[in-house]
Protein backbone atom coordinates (compact mmCIF):
# COMPACT_ATOMS: atom_id res chain seq x y z
CA UNK A 1 0.00 0.00 0.00
CA UNK A 2 1.28 3.54 -0.76
CA UNK A 3 2.48 5.45 2.28
CA UNK A 4 3.79 8.93 2.98
CA UNK A 5 6.17 7.62 5.64
CA UNK A 6 9.85 7.55 4.67
CA UNK A 7 11.56 8.54 1.43
CA UNK A 8 10.12 7.58 -1.97
CA UNK A 9 11.69 4.79 -4.00
CA UNK A 10 14.49 6.48 -5.93
CA UNK A 11 14.39 3.84 -8.67
CA UNK A 12 11.10 5.23 -9.95
CA UNK A 13 12.88 8.50 -10.71
CA UNK A 14 15.82 7.10 -12.69
CA UNK A 15 16.11 7.83 -16.41
CA UNK A 16 14.93 4.87 -18.51
CA UNK A 17 18.45 4.19 -19.81
CA UNK A 18 19.68 3.76 -16.23
CA UNK A 19 16.76 1.53 -15.33
CA UNK A 20 17.49 -0.69 -18.32
CA UNK A 21 21.19 -0.95 -17.49
CA UNK A 22 21.01 -0.91 -13.70
CA UNK A 23 23.87 -3.08 -12.40
CA UNK A 24 24.94 -3.87 -15.96
CA UNK A 25 27.38 -1.08 -16.80
CA UNK A 26 30.54 -2.25 -18.57
CA UNK A 27 32.70 0.84 -18.08
CA UNK A 28 32.72 4.62 -17.84
CA UNK A 29 35.22 7.26 -18.87
CA UNK A 30 35.71 11.01 -18.72
CA UNK A 31 35.70 12.39 -22.27
CA UNK A 32 36.66 15.93 -21.22
CA UNK A 33 36.41 17.97 -18.03
CA UNK A 34 32.80 17.83 -16.93
CA UNK A 35 31.67 15.25 -19.51
CA UNK A 36 31.38 11.54 -18.68
CA UNK A 37 29.96 8.55 -20.53
CA UNK A 38 28.73 5.26 -19.07
CA UNK A 39 28.39 2.30 -21.45
CA UNK A 40 26.19 -0.68 -20.58
CA UNK A 41 26.36 -4.33 -21.62
CA UNK A 42 23.67 -3.63 -24.22
CA UNK A 43 25.85 -0.98 -25.86
CA UNK A 44 23.60 1.85 -24.67
CA UNK A 45 25.42 4.96 -23.47
CA UNK A 46 24.54 7.59 -20.89
CA UNK A 47 26.21 10.99 -21.17
CA UNK A 48 26.59 13.10 -18.04
CA UNK A 49 27.45 16.80 -18.14
CA UNK A 50 28.49 18.20 -14.76
CA UNK A 51 28.11 21.90 -14.10
CA UNK A 52 28.98 23.91 -11.03
CA UNK A 53 26.25 25.42 -8.89
CA UNK A 54 26.00 27.54 -5.76
CA UNK A 55 24.54 25.77 -2.77
CA UNK A 56 21.92 28.46 -2.18
CA UNK A 57 19.60 28.73 -5.19
CA UNK A 58 16.74 31.03 -6.10
CA UNK A 59 13.49 29.65 -7.44
CA UNK A 60 14.15 31.34 -10.79
CA UNK A 61 17.54 29.65 -11.06
CA UNK A 62 16.08 26.22 -10.30
CA UNK A 63 13.45 26.78 -13.00
CA UNK A 64 16.19 27.70 -15.48
CA UNK A 65 18.08 24.49 -14.63
CA UNK A 66 14.88 22.49 -15.14
CA UNK A 67 14.23 24.20 -18.48
CA UNK A 68 17.70 23.20 -19.69
CA UNK A 69 17.10 19.62 -18.58
CA UNK A 70 13.73 19.53 -20.35
CA UNK A 71 15.29 20.86 -23.55
CA UNK A 72 18.25 18.49 -23.79
CA UNK A 73 17.74 15.62 -21.31
CA UNK A 74 14.01 14.79 -21.35
CA UNK A 75 13.84 16.45 -17.93
CA UNK A 76 16.44 14.24 -16.25
CA UNK A 77 19.09 15.75 -13.98
CA UNK A 78 20.56 15.18 -10.55
CA UNK A 79 22.38 17.15 -7.89
CA UNK A 80 25.53 15.55 -6.52
CA UNK A 81 26.37 15.48 -2.83
CA UNK A 82 28.64 18.48 -3.45
CA UNK A 83 25.87 20.51 -5.11
CA UNK A 84 27.05 20.02 -8.70
CA UNK A 85 24.31 19.74 -11.34
CA UNK A 86 24.54 16.68 -13.59
CA UNK A 87 22.49 16.72 -16.79
CA UNK A 88 21.79 13.16 -18.00
CA UNK A 89 21.09 12.27 -21.64
CA UNK A 90 21.38 9.17 -23.80
CA UNK A 91 21.35 11.21 -27.02
CA UNK A 92 24.93 11.92 -28.07
CA UNK A 93 23.73 14.54 -30.58
CA UNK A 94 22.41 16.70 -27.72
CA UNK A 95 25.68 16.84 -25.79
CA UNK A 96 27.36 19.55 -27.87
CA UNK A 97 24.28 21.85 -27.92
CA UNK A 98 23.91 21.33 -24.17
CA UNK A 99 27.52 22.32 -23.55
CA UNK A 100 27.07 25.37 -25.80
CA UNK A 101 23.95 26.49 -23.93
CA UNK A 102 25.65 26.09 -20.56
CA UNK A 103 28.57 28.19 -21.85
CA UNK A 104 26.17 30.91 -23.07
CA UNK A 105 24.50 31.01 -19.65
CA UNK A 106 27.89 31.06 -17.83
CA UNK A 107 27.54 27.68 -16.16
CA UNK A 108 31.05 26.36 -15.38
CA UNK A 109 31.44 22.79 -16.65
CA UNK A 110 34.00 20.60 -14.89
CA UNK A 111 34.69 19.11 -11.49
CA UNK A 112 35.41 15.60 -12.79
CA UNK A 113 38.55 13.50 -12.56
CA UNK A 114 41.74 15.07 -11.23
CA UNK A 115 40.07 18.37 -10.47
CA UNK A 116 38.50 20.38 -7.68
CA UNK A 117 34.80 19.75 -7.41
CA UNK A 118 32.27 22.08 -5.81
CA UNK A 119 33.01 23.01 -2.21
CA UNK A 120 30.42 21.52 0.12
CA UNK A 121 29.57 23.95 2.89
CA UNK A 122 27.20 24.75 5.74
CA UNK A 123 24.81 27.66 6.33
CA UNK A 124 27.12 30.30 7.75
CA UNK A 125 25.83 33.74 8.60
CA UNK A 126 22.88 33.44 6.22
CA UNK A 127 20.95 31.05 8.44
CA UNK A 128 22.88 29.27 11.22
CA UNK A 129 22.78 30.45 14.82
CA UNK A 130 26.29 29.38 15.94
CA UNK A 131 28.70 30.18 13.08
CA UNK A 132 32.19 31.52 13.66
CA UNK A 133 32.46 32.48 10.00
CA UNK A 134 30.34 32.72 6.89
CA UNK A 135 30.00 29.76 4.54
CA UNK A 136 28.91 30.83 1.06
CA UNK A 137 31.05 33.99 1.21
CA UNK A 138 34.48 32.34 1.63
CA UNK A 139 33.47 29.54 -0.76
CA UNK A 140 32.54 32.02 -3.51
CA UNK A 141 35.75 33.99 -3.01
CA UNK A 142 37.89 30.84 -3.06
CA UNK A 143 36.24 29.21 -6.09
CA UNK A 144 36.73 32.37 -8.12
CA UNK A 145 40.47 32.14 -7.36
CA UNK A 146 40.87 28.40 -8.04
CA UNK A 147 38.39 28.24 -10.94
CA UNK A 148 41.04 26.86 -13.33
CA UNK A 149 41.26 23.69 -11.24
CA UNK A 150 37.50 23.12 -11.65
CA UNK A 151 37.41 23.36 -15.46
CA UNK A 152 40.64 21.37 -16.02
CA UNK A 153 41.99 18.02 -14.82
CA UNK A 154 45.65 18.86 -14.18
CA UNK A 155 45.95 18.02 -10.48
CA UNK A 156 47.61 14.79 -9.27
CA UNK A 157 44.20 13.56 -8.07
CA UNK A 158 40.81 14.99 -7.26
CA UNK A 159 40.70 17.44 -4.35
CA UNK A 160 37.67 17.64 -2.09
CA UNK A 161 37.29 20.90 -0.17
CA UNK A 162 34.70 21.48 2.54
CA UNK A 163 33.73 24.37 4.80
CA UNK A 164 31.99 24.19 8.17
CA UNK A 165 31.22 27.44 9.93
CA UNK A 166 31.75 26.04 13.43
CA UNK A 167 33.14 23.04 15.30
CA UNK A 168 29.86 21.13 14.99
CA UNK A 169 31.11 20.42 11.45
CA UNK A 170 27.91 20.06 9.45
CA UNK A 171 30.07 20.31 6.32
CA UNK A 172 32.13 17.09 6.35
CA UNK A 173 35.36 18.94 7.14
CA UNK A 174 36.54 16.04 9.29
CA UNK A 175 37.43 13.96 6.22
CA UNK A 176 38.24 16.34 3.34
CA UNK A 177 41.49 16.93 1.45
CA UNK A 178 41.32 20.58 2.52
CA UNK A 179 38.91 21.76 5.19
CA UNK A 180 37.98 25.32 6.13
CA UNK A 181 36.62 25.39 9.66
CA UNK A 182 35.19 28.36 11.52
CA UNK A 183 36.42 28.54 15.11
CA UNK A 184 35.32 30.42 18.22
CA UNK A 185 38.15 31.44 20.53
CA UNK A 186 36.25 32.87 23.49
CA UNK A 187 33.94 31.15 25.95
CA UNK A 188 30.17 31.68 25.93
CA UNK A 189 28.94 34.70 27.86
CA UNK A 190 26.02 33.69 30.12
CA UNK A 191 23.40 36.40 30.58
CA UNK A 192 21.94 35.23 33.87
CA UNK A 193 19.20 37.85 33.74
CA UNK A 194 17.76 35.95 30.76
CA UNK A 195 18.76 32.37 31.59
CA UNK A 196 15.73 31.63 33.85
CA UNK A 197 13.30 32.69 31.12
CA UNK A 198 15.00 31.07 28.13
CA UNK A 199 16.85 27.99 29.35
CA UNK A 200 16.41 24.74 31.24
CA UNK A 201 19.36 24.53 33.61
CA UNK A 202 19.79 20.70 33.53
CA UNK A 203 19.56 20.61 29.72
CA UNK A 204 22.09 23.43 29.40
CA UNK A 205 24.54 21.70 31.76
CA UNK A 206 24.10 18.38 29.92
CA UNK A 207 24.75 20.01 26.53
CA UNK A 208 28.44 20.60 27.31
CA UNK A 209 30.67 17.74 26.10
CA UNK A 210 33.52 18.67 28.44
CA UNK A 211 31.55 19.42 31.62
CA UNK A 212 32.54 23.08 31.58
CA UNK A 213 29.09 24.39 32.57
CA UNK A 214 27.82 24.41 36.12
CA UNK A 215 24.26 25.31 37.03
CA UNK A 216 22.65 26.62 40.19
CA UNK A 217 19.02 25.52 40.33
CA UNK A 218 18.31 27.74 43.33
CA UNK A 219 19.37 31.00 41.68
CA UNK A 220 18.65 29.63 38.18
CA UNK A 221 22.04 30.74 36.85
CA UNK A 222 24.89 29.08 34.99
CA UNK A 223 28.65 29.61 34.96
CA UNK A 224 31.43 28.45 32.60
CA UNK A 225 34.81 26.99 33.57
CA UNK A 226 37.07 28.67 31.03
CA UNK A 227 39.78 26.02 31.25
CA UNK A 228 37.39 23.23 30.27
CA UNK A 229 35.52 25.04 27.49
CA UNK A 230 36.28 23.86 23.94
CA UNK A 231 34.30 26.69 22.26
CA UNK A 232 31.92 24.35 20.44
CA UNK A 233 28.81 26.48 20.94
CA UNK A 234 26.66 23.49 21.88
CA UNK A 235 25.30 25.32 24.92
CA UNK A 236 24.03 28.24 22.83
CA UNK A 237 21.97 25.80 20.79
CA UNK A 238 19.88 24.89 23.84
CA UNK A 239 20.30 28.15 25.74
CA UNK A 240 20.08 31.40 23.70
CA UNK A 241 21.17 33.33 26.79
CA UNK A 242 24.75 31.99 26.34
CA UNK A 243 25.94 33.64 23.10
CA UNK A 244 29.38 32.59 21.86
CA UNK A 245 29.82 34.74 18.75
CA UNK A 246 32.67 37.26 19.04
CA UNK A 247 33.34 39.49 16.06
CA UNK A 248 36.89 40.32 17.17
CA UNK A 249 38.07 36.78 17.99
CA UNK A 250 36.10 34.40 15.77
CA UNK A 251 37.94 33.21 12.67
CA UNK A 252 38.96 30.34 10.43
CA UNK A 253 41.27 27.34 10.73
CA UNK A 254 42.58 25.21 7.86
CA UNK A 255 42.80 21.39 8.03
CA UNK A 256 44.32 19.00 5.47
CA UNK A 257 44.80 15.36 4.59
CA UNK A 258 41.41 13.78 5.17
CA UNK A 259 39.51 11.51 2.81
CA UNK A 260 36.63 9.02 2.75
CA UNK A 261 37.96 6.84 -0.07
CA UNK A 262 39.72 3.59 0.80
CA UNK A 263 41.54 3.37 -2.55
CA UNK A 264 45.31 2.88 -2.07
CA UNK A 265 45.08 3.85 1.61
CA UNK A 266 42.53 3.81 4.41
CA UNK A 267 40.11 6.66 5.11
CA UNK A 268 41.70 9.36 7.26
CA UNK A 269 40.70 12.36 9.31
CA UNK A 270 41.85 15.88 8.47
CA UNK A 271 44.65 17.36 10.59
CA UNK A 272 45.32 20.94 11.58
CA UNK A 273 47.49 22.99 9.23
CA UNK A 274 46.68 26.63 10.11
CA UNK A 275 45.18 27.30 13.56
CA UNK A 276 43.76 30.77 12.92
CA UNK A 277 43.00 33.20 10.13
CA UNK A 278 40.88 36.32 10.61
CA UNK A 279 37.39 36.89 9.25
CA UNK A 280 37.82 39.54 6.56
CA UNK A 281 34.66 39.66 4.44
CA UNK A 282 33.71 40.00 1.69
CA UNK A 283 36.72 38.33 0.01
CA UNK A 284 38.53 36.58 2.91
CA UNK A 285 41.97 37.22 1.30
CA UNK A 286 43.99 35.39 3.98
CA UNK A 287 41.88 32.23 3.73
CA UNK A 288 41.83 32.24 -0.08
CA UNK A 289 45.61 32.74 -0.28
CA UNK A 290 46.28 30.00 2.28
CA UNK A 291 44.12 27.37 0.55
CA UNK A 292 45.42 28.25 -2.91
CA UNK A 293 48.99 27.96 -1.65
CA UNK A 294 48.36 24.44 -0.31
CA UNK A 295 46.73 23.39 -3.60
CA UNK A 296 49.60 24.70 -5.72
CA UNK A 297 52.33 23.21 -3.54
CA UNK A 298 50.48 19.87 -3.66
CA UNK A 299 50.08 20.13 -7.44
CA UNK A 300 53.78 20.80 -7.87
CA UNK A 301 55.12 18.07 -5.59
CA UNK A 302 52.70 15.12 -5.39
CA UNK A 303 52.90 12.04 -7.58
CA UNK A 304 50.12 11.16 -9.99
CA UNK A 305 47.06 9.69 -8.22
CA UNK A 306 48.24 10.77 -4.75
CA UNK A 307 45.63 12.47 -2.59
CA UNK A 308 46.81 15.35 -0.43
CA UNK A 309 46.97 13.23 2.73
CA UNK A 310 48.87 10.46 0.94
CA UNK A 311 51.39 12.98 -0.37
CA UNK A 312 51.89 14.45 3.12
CA UNK A 313 52.36 11.02 4.69
CA UNK A 314 54.95 10.13 2.03
CA UNK A 315 57.08 13.28 2.41
CA UNK A 316 56.38 13.81 6.10
CA UNK A 317 54.57 16.56 7.94
CA UNK A 318 57.84 18.42 8.56
CA UNK A 319 58.36 18.63 4.80
CA UNK A 320 54.74 19.72 4.28
CA UNK A 321 55.18 22.67 6.63
CA UNK A 322 58.51 23.50 5.02
CA UNK A 323 57.20 23.40 1.44
CA UNK A 324 54.04 25.39 2.15
CA UNK A 325 55.74 27.92 4.40
CA UNK A 326 53.11 27.40 7.09
CA UNK A 327 54.58 28.10 10.56
CA UNK A 328 54.47 25.25 13.08
CA UNK A 329 53.11 26.41 16.44
CA UNK A 330 52.14 24.96 19.80
CA UNK A 331 48.54 24.82 18.52
CA UNK A 332 49.56 21.92 16.27
CA UNK A 333 50.48 19.76 19.27
CA UNK A 334 47.54 17.65 20.40
CA UNK A 335 47.10 18.21 24.14
CA UNK A 336 43.68 16.61 24.51
CA UNK A 337 43.88 14.21 27.44
CA UNK A 338 42.17 11.40 25.53
CA UNK A 339 44.39 11.67 22.44
CA UNK A 340 47.23 9.32 23.32
CA UNK A 341 46.64 7.27 20.18
CA UNK A 342 47.31 10.31 17.98
CA UNK A 343 50.63 11.24 19.57
CA UNK A 344 53.76 10.65 17.57
CA UNK A 345 55.42 7.93 19.61
CA UNK A 346 58.91 8.33 18.15
CA UNK A 347 61.64 10.93 18.66
CA UNK A 348 62.27 11.11 14.91
CA UNK A 349 61.11 14.66 14.21
CA UNK A 350 63.49 16.46 11.87
CA UNK A 351 63.19 19.89 10.27
CA UNK A 352 64.73 20.58 6.90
Amino acid sequence: MPTDIGPPDYKTMLPPVIQRNYGKWRYHEILQPGLMVHVGETGEALYTVRAGSPRLLSTDHIREICDIAEKYCNGYLRFTSRNNIEFLTEDKEKVAPLLAELARKNYPVGGTGHAISNIVHTQGWVHCHTPATDASGPVKALMEEIYEYFVTMKLPNHVRIALACCLNMCGAVHCSDIAILGIHRTVPKPDNTRVPNLCEIPTTVASCPTGAIRGDTKTKTVSVNNDKCMYCGNCYTVCPAMPIADADNDGISIWVGGKVSNARSKPTFSKLAIPYLPNNPPLWPETVAAVKNIIEVYAGNARKHERIGEWIERVGWERFFSLTGIPFTDKHIDDFNMATETFRSTTQFKWR
